[in-house]
């Protein structure tokens, strides 16, 4: 998987085994917040690369996104989407759900135009 040009919460490994996308906004507090406990668990996968990506900063990139509950995950494996949806923000939410993905597998996402569109940019 080739890493895009993302703001990282920890430097990613070369060859990431899936690609952890925050979807936030900075005026959102809760986003805001939510970086502290993203950096703490991208810190303990460093096979894995933890972005965030603002949907008003990078527009360009973010697209026609229309983010409902914040924070929303996009999780990437290769070019297989294991997550896609709003989680809980906290710590012990985040390594549920990445301890839940490693041992079931990708999730039924359904994807619309905009997350399908956005997906194919960071590949």
């Amino acid at each position: 998987m080739t890493v895009p040009d993302l703001a990282y919460c920890v430097a990613p490994p070369a060859e990431p085994r899936w690609l952890v996308v925050c979807l936030c906004a900075e005026w959102c507090g809760t986003c805001r917040d939510y970086r502290g406990p993203l950096r703490t668990v991208a810190a303990d996968h460093p096979d894995h690369a933890f972005a965030w990506i603002d949907i008003e900063d990078d527009s360009e990139l973010a697209g026609d996104l229309d983010i409902e509950t914040f924070p929303t995950l996009l999780v990437l494996s290769g070019r297989q989407v294991m997550f896609y949806g709003p989680v809980l923000p906290g710590e012990e939410s985040l390594r549920r759900l990445l301890r839940a993905l490693e041992e079931n597998g990708a999730q039924p996402t359904a994807l619309d135009a905009a997350v399908t569109a956005l997906v194919e940019r960071l590949r």
